[in-house]
Formats: C-alpha cells, sequence, structure tokens
C-alpha cells in the first residue's frame, strides 16, 4: 500500500526545460524519478529517465514550476498550461494549501508550419484566448490532499478510494481543470496531474481564552455552468445552474475539526439578461415550459449530494425580478416536500440598503432546519460525532451581493452552535462578545464574498462594508458605486472575450476543423459595421461641432451656422438613437457560443 501511495504521490517541485524541440519536466526533488518530455511539434508525451545533455546549439531556458495544469488541442497546435508562481495561503486538515499566482501556456505548435494560411489565422484567434485565460484568479491546490471534497465527504471516502491519486478522488464539476487534465490521464502521467479548484480560501487563528481556534473558509465553484455575470445566468437544460458555489467553513481546536457547507447558486430555471448598453437591461424567461424539469433535475443532485435542501430566494417581489421570483415560486410548488422546501425573502423590501440586521427575521425562520440539519464534527481520535444532513441554498439575482451578507449570517450563527458544541463557548457567548475574534472573522466572509464575486462579475462584491465592519459605510457606499460602473463596463465590453476564453479552457467548446474552418456568414448591414468607440466618437465629435455652431450663430445671426448646428444636433442624435435600439449588436458578445438575439 506504502509502495502505491509513494507511486501516486504528486511530484511538488518541478524543473522545466525549454529546448527548440521539446519541453522537457523533471522531478527536482532529488527523487530520481522519470521526466516528462512534450514533443513541440505534435505534443507527443513520454517519460524519460532523464534530460539529455545540453549541447551548445541547444542551449535550454531552465524554470522552476509548481506544477502541470493539462494540456489544450487547438486546430493545429496544442498548448501546455504550467503553473509558474504560487504562494502558500494556508491548510486544509493540516495540509498546506497553495494559491496560483501566475500561469503561462506553453506552444506545441511547429506543426502550424505547415498549416494553410486561413488556419493558421484562425489558430491565432483561439490562442488569443489563452492569453486571457492565463489571467484566471482564484486558483488554489494542494499536493496532499483533495481540494474539491468537503471535509465530511473527505471522512466518508474508503481506504481504497484515499489511496487512490488526487485527481482519481475529485469531485468533476469542481475540478476546474478537469478537461485539460485528460490528455495527462490518457497518457498515464498520475505524479504530474495537478488537481486545481477555482474559488477562494482563507483562514486565521484567534485565541480564545486558553485555546486556540483556526477557521477555515472555502470556496469551491462549479465548472459544468462557469463564466462571467451576464453571460451565464440560470440553469442549463440538464440542471446546471450559473456561479454555484459550494462554500465550507471550517473550525479546529483542541484536536476537534468541524465544518458546515451552504451552497448558492443562480434560479435553476433558464433564464437570461442579454447585455445592450442598457445599465440594467431586461430579463427574459427562455423555454417557460421546460423550467419545472430542469428545476426537479437541479434540486434532484441537490438532494443526492447534500441531502435536504432548504432553498432561499433573496430577489425582490415586484419590478423585473418580481417576475423570475414569481416563476421560481410557481415551480417549487411542484417540488416542494419533507426533503426540499422553499423560503422567500425580499432582501430590499425587508433590510433596505442599511439595516441588515433585519436579516435575523430570516433567521428565525430557517433555524429549525439549521438545528434539524447540523453540522459535520469529529473528535480528536478522528471519530465522526455527528453530521450534516441538508444544505441551505441561498440565491439573489447575481448570487454574490445580498447572497453573501445572508450566508455570513448564516455562517456566523452555525459557528457559534459549534463553538458551544466543542466547549469553547458558554450557553450566551456569541462571537462578537470577542472583539479581535468578531473583527477578523468579519474580514474573512469579506474577503470571501470578493473573491467569488471577482470571478464573476470582475468586481468585489457590493454591501461589503456591512460584511467587513458590521454596518454600512460612506465609503463602502462610494465604492458599491464605483464597482457598479465597472460592472457595467466589463459586461457590456470585456466579457463576451472573457466568456469565450472559459469555454475554451473548461471544454464547453471544443475546437473541431471541420466546423471551425467552415465559410464564416458575412454579416450584413449594421452589424458589419457596428464599432461603439466608432459611435461613441461620432456622438462626441457631433456634439461639439453643433455647440461650436449654435455659439457662432448666436453670435453673428448667420442662418448657416444655425443650418450646422441643426446639421451636427441630427447626427448626434440620430447615430445616439441607432446604438441605442440596437444595444445588443455593439457589446463585446462570445463568438463561440453565440447568444441569441
Amino acid at each position: 500500500m506504502e509502495g502505491a501511495e509513494s507511486q501516486n504521490k504528486l511530484h511538488s517541485r518541478l524543473r522545466l526545460w525549454e529546448f527548440p524541440d521539446q519541453y522537457v519536466i523533471e522531478p527536482a526533488n532529488g527523487s530520481g524519478a522519470p521526466c516528462l518530455d512534450i514533443s513541440r511539434v505534435d505534443a507527443s508525451m513520454k517519460l524519460i529517465d532523464q534530460v539529455s545533455e545540453c549541447k551548445s546549439l541547444r542551449v535550454p531556458k531552465i524554470h522552476s514550476i509548481s506544477g502541470v495544469v493539462g494540456m489544450l488541442k487547438l486546430l493545429a497546435g496544442s498548448y501546455l498550461v504550467v503553473v509558474t508562481e504560487s504562494e502558500r495561503v494556508g491548510s486544509f486538515l493540516g495540509h498546506p494549501i497553495f494559491k496560483i499566482t501566475s500561469l503561462k501556456v506553453l506552444p506545441c505548435d511547429h506543426s502550424l508550419k505547415n498549416s494553410p494560411e486561413e488556419q493558421k489565422k484562425m489558430e491565432t484567434e483561439f490562442s488569443k484566448l489563452l492569453s486571457v485565460a492565463e489571467k484566471t484568479t482564484g486558483l488554489f491546490f494542494s499536493y496532499e490532499v483533495n481540494l474539491t471534497l468537503s471535509s465530511q465527504r473527505l471522512h466518508d471516502l474508503g481506504a481504497e478510494s484515499k489511496s487512490l491519486p488526487l485527481w482519481r478522488q475529485a469531485e468533476p464539476r469542481f475540478l476546474w481543470n478537469n478537461y485539460m487534465l485528460e490528455v495527462l490521464i490518457d497518457n498515464k502521467l498520475d505524479q504530474f496531474l495537478l488537481p486545481v479548484i477555482q474559488g477562494s480560501f482563507n483562514s486565521f487563528e484567534t485565541a480564545i481564552g486558553k485555546d486556540i481556534v483556526d477557521i477555515t473558509l472555502i470556496a469551491r465553484r462549479c465548472t459544468r455552468r462557469n463564466g462571467t455575470r451576464m453571460w451565464r445566468r440560470g440553469a442549463d437544460p440538464d440542471g446546471y445552474v450559473a456561479n454555484f458555489v459550494e462554500t465550507e467553513q471550517i473550525v479546529q481546536m483542541n484536536g476537534y475539526s468541524s465544518s458546515f457547507v451552504q451552497v448558492r447558486g443562480s434560479m435553476p430555471f433558464m433564464w437570461e439578461q442579454i447585455v445592450d448598453l442598457t445599465y440594467k437591461p431586461k430579463f427574459e424567461i427562455v423555454q417557460p415550459e421546460e423550467a419545472t424539469r430542469i428545476a426537479e433535475r437541479h434540486f434532484l443532485d441537490l438532494r443526492k449530494k447534500y441531502g435536504s435542501v432548504l432553498a432561499v430566494d433573496l430577489v425582490n417581489k415586484h419590478g423585473g425580478e418580481g417576475r423570475l421570483s414569481e416563476k421560481f415560486a410557481s415551480i417549487m410548488q411542484h417540488i416542494t416536500g419533507d426533503e426540499i422546501r422553499y423560503l422567500h425573502f425580499d432582501f430590499h423590501r425587508i433590510c433596505g440598503h442599511i439595516h441588515f440586521e433585519r436579516l435575523s427575521i430570516l433567521y428565525e425562520q430557517i433555524e429549525g432546519f439549521l438545528e434539524q440539519n447540523g453540522y459535520f464534527l469529529v473528535n480528536e481520535k478522528g471519530d465522526k460525532m455527528k453530521e450534516q444532513l441538508g444544505v441551505v441554498r441561498t440565491n439573489c439575482i447575481d448570487c454574490l451581493d445580498r447572497t453573501n451578507v445572508t450566508q455570513s449570517m448564516i455562517g456566523r450563527k452555525m459557528l457559534e452552535l459549534q463553538l458551544k458544541r466543542i466547549g469553547v463557548f458558554g450557553a450566551e457567548e456569541t462571537i462578537s462578545s470577542h472583539l479581535n475574534f468578531d473583527e477578523r472573522y468579519k474580514i474573512l466572509w469579506a474577503n470571501h464574498g470578493d473573491d467569488v464575486s471577482i470571478q464573476y462579475s470582475g468586481t468585489p462584491a457590493l454591501k461589503g462594508d456591512f460584511v467587513r465592519y458590521g454596518h454600512r459605510t460612506t465609503q463602502g457606499v462610494l465604492k458599491d458605486g464605483w464597482s457598479s460602473l465597472v460592472r457595467y463596463y466589463l459586461n457590456n465590453f470585456a466579457d463576451g472575450t472573457k466568456q469565450d476564453a472559459i469555454d475554451l479552457l473548461q471544454g464547453h467548446y471544443i475546437v473541431a476543423v471541420s466546423r471551425d474552418m467552415a465559410p464564416v456568414p458575412q454579416k450584413g448591414g449594421l452589424e458589419a459595421a457596428a464599432n461603439f468607440p466608432v459611435a461613441l466618437a461620432v456622438v462626441l465629435i457631433s456634439f461639439w461641432f453643433a455647440t461650436m455652431s449654435l455659439k457662432q450663430a448666436g453670435s453673428d445671426y448667420k442662418h448657416k451656422h444655425l443650418f450646422f448646428s441643426l446639421l451636427w444636433t441630427g447626427i448626434c442624435v440620430g447615430v445616439a438613437a441607432v446604438v441605442r435600439a440596437n444595444g445588443r449588436i455593439f457589446c463585446n458578445r462570445p463568438r463561440l457560443h453565440k447568444p441569441r438575439g
């Protein structure tokens, strides 16, 4: 068994040799393990005993790397993705956890030299998306423990499963590089297969009396419907929802370890909000006749993985959100039962923008479910004393801002129950009665919310000042205003390309010569000419000329100046009206999975 475990153990220190015709990845821990040789011509892989000696005309570049993320195949070439920089950020159940701070994409595309010019052009377009992928945030890994599973699921793994390579233990929906690992898996390169999750990892230690308490907060982002805020909404036909994140809060003290899991995710039916240059595009329900079937699939999956489910819906009862909330509520009438419950809580109506302490009203409504379904707890001997039997599923529209405030409240209440059970807190003691603990706990959840939000929307979470300080601040309100403007810009002018990069990286779009080399239908009419920066420049220049002409007309009363003023005003208003009426085609849209409209 020990031999099998050492054979499956990941290489934690690696050296990358870049030769003109090959990459060689060498274990740098002195173990004498075989090196991985990858051809830069056709991306073929093989294990070799050692790095070949350098020759004068073949001087390689040498880098230290932290791991191999995987390989992507495009039209003609393949691309190796490696971790060039990482930093230790804490530990999970005693095992070191690392955050990826730099990714690098290495081309294995020498065969591209013999490809037709059109194919070279398409390859360049796809490879540009990989440069966007290099900037992916919130990636974490461990050489020793399976980060894709919660503490409870890890504890319940059998001895045989625990002896398997980490990638074989992994939960596929939380394995960020699941698709990219396929080539390495096919080549049986277990010791080079580095499982990576996307999400968040934050922790701190604090003293409570004589006890040292360690608190960890982990987010695991589901890859099934991964994407950007406006281009991934609702659910797909299989019931996988956008922005689905599992959050696990772990407390460790005196050998005891306890965890509590909750989840967030978009409303589980098909709906969308296609950007069109307006600040808040309209919500559209897609294939409403399929909504109940899709939601049933979603909640069946949650039941299998988590047990009982309480769905807490935080969206507004009125306006555009109200239509979605009404649809969600009507669907849940067909699904709810003893094991699946639904609760609507109009966050904005009850809490407004500052009275978040009124979330205590929500807690009173869900307290029974939380106490009944509990949390996971093991003692110093590793014996299970308690298990979590159900999960709270929270959503708002984005599942970011309102959701994070609500989840932090639920997490706080459950942590207090856990600390009382372990014997750290007395019956009436709370986190807020320990000022240092309270302050660090708020920061923990605020950072968690920011991490999850940046991955989905491109900005930190709104309302983060309440989570961080316990009340709203002027600075926080101003920061929210700025973040909202940044979100508007990214949604309309950047996220389409980012969505393409995500789809390519995660295998949601697989490049195929037969499809991608086929003649592309030419855009016609306005769509062919649509260019927002040009349109904006025309509007601004026209407005300036109109203003100047009007001033001239006012000073010398000449009709020609008045005419030119009206002409430029007409151009300004006309172009602005065309852009406003056809906003969707002036936005940065995904090109791989083309949206409707």
